[in-house]
């Protein structure tokens, strides 16, 4: 059985194990030390572990100015975002460890390539927007005005939060080939799966082998729900509501960029990489405030000739319960007015669950809204 090729056909491998490892370690007592931000410890193991593939390491000058301008690598593969180490000072130095905040050795960068990263450039081309407002914005400021190139090389990894969802590209395609699996089709979600989700997800799955879950568990915004609350809701839903053998529920250890469209074919892409061989993107994916069209994460996949991408894109528009149809519909199928659809904002939502109340259970899985509520209660106590 053979599954999707990675990007750029090799899943690529930057994990130092046995005595190649301990060389390194030791090596790099003497070299000066980069702290990574949260954001880049994430981008740093996935590159590592083949997530980020055909990545090396961090990007270097004619990668990152051919993503801004063409969304593509150097070499012309589609690639959507830049994936970069940013610091506040020119460096000096040709190798340097890396470090997370706490001081704990993650690995090294080979410098390559050091150059000024003109940072309103790359908010107007990544978010099409320079709003300190817009959190990819705002944190794309508060970065280094240097911008450091190089392979890197992994020796120890962050403990992470979820150890049972852990699951590298390796571990994914090898479950998929256990299960026999072919074709799978990844989801995307920074947010608690509601009726919503759960219909379009299964509409996917009525074409495909099996579905990844793969719940994005890095940095987010403040007033996200936090990924250990979505966790457990991710679980009440699949024990009470999907076929056993048929998901498999791994976390996606990037942080959100809230990038839209561009960050839609970057998840793509990715997926691609963890095994997946379509990708379901709907309404306003990775979006946030009004920086973009409902769906312009869909028509940004037109750029692309399917085949470079590989990956297939599965367009959703926004669905809903309709009462009188008496089920989950979309405006594709529903001829009924909003009268009869029932839509509630993310905001409603949170403050019903703050409240200890259920969303109508049209809209929420009642299992999932007692998670929800649980939690929320714990998090703000």
């Amino acid at each position: 059985m053979t599954l999707i090729k990675p990007h750029g056909g090799d899943l690529v491998g930057r994990v130092l194990t046995g005595e190649p490892r301990q060389a390194l370690i030791d090596a790099l007592q003497t070299c000066p030390s980069v702290t990574l931000k949260p954001w880049e410890v994430a981008d740093f193991e996935m590159i590592a572990t083949g997530a980020l593939s055909p990545l090396l390491g961090f990007m270097g000058h004619s990668d990152y100015k051919s993503t801004l301008c063409d969304m593509r690598l150097a070499d012309g593969l589609p690639w959507t975002i830049p994936v970069t180490l940013r610091v506040e000072e020119r460096p000096r130095a040709d190798r340097f460890a890396l470090r997370n905040s706490d001081g704990v050795l993650l690995g090294a960068i080979e410098v390559s390539d050091v150059f000024k990263g003109d940072r309103a450039e790359e908010a107007r081309a990544i978010y099409r927007t320079e709003d300190t407002n817009h959190p990819g914005v705002q944190r794309l400021l508060d970065s280094g005005g240097y911008v450091v190139g190089g392979k890197i090389w992994l020796v120890d990894r962050v403990h992470p939060a979820f150890p049972e969802l852990a699951l590298d590209p390796g571990d994914t395609r090898a479950a998929f080939a256990k299960r026999e699996w072919r074709t799978i089709v990844g989801f995307q979600t920074r947010n608690p799966v509601h009726r919503a989700h759960e219909y379009i997800q299964k509409a996917a799955l009525e074409t495909v082998d099996g579905l990844l879950l793969h719940p994005l568990v890095g940095e987010t915004k403040d007033d996200d729900i936090p990924a250990s609350i979505r966790v457990r809701s991710y679980r009440a839903l699949l024990d009470n509501y999907y076929p056993e053998g048929r998901v498999l529920l791994a976390a996606f250890p990037a942080a959100m960029r809230y990038a839209g469209p561009r960050e839609a074919v970057f998840h793509a892409i990715a997926r691609k990489n963890y095994g997946c061989s379509h990708f379901i993107v709907g309404r306003d994916h990775a979006g946030v405030g009004s920086y973009y069209g409902s769906y312009d994460a869909q028509k940004i996949f037109d750029r692309f000739i399917p085949e470079e991408l590989g990956i297939k894109p599965i367009f959703f528009e926004h669905s809903f319960f309709c009462r009188a149809c008496n089920g989950m519909a979309s405006q594709k199928t529903c001829p009924h007015s909003t009268d009869s659809h029932i839509a509630l904002s993310g905001t409603h939502v949170r403050e019903l669950l703050r409240a200890g109340e259920f969303p109508p259970p049209e809209f929420s899985r009642p299992e999932v809204a007692k998670v929800l509520i649980e939690g929320l209660r714990w998090n703000d106590a």
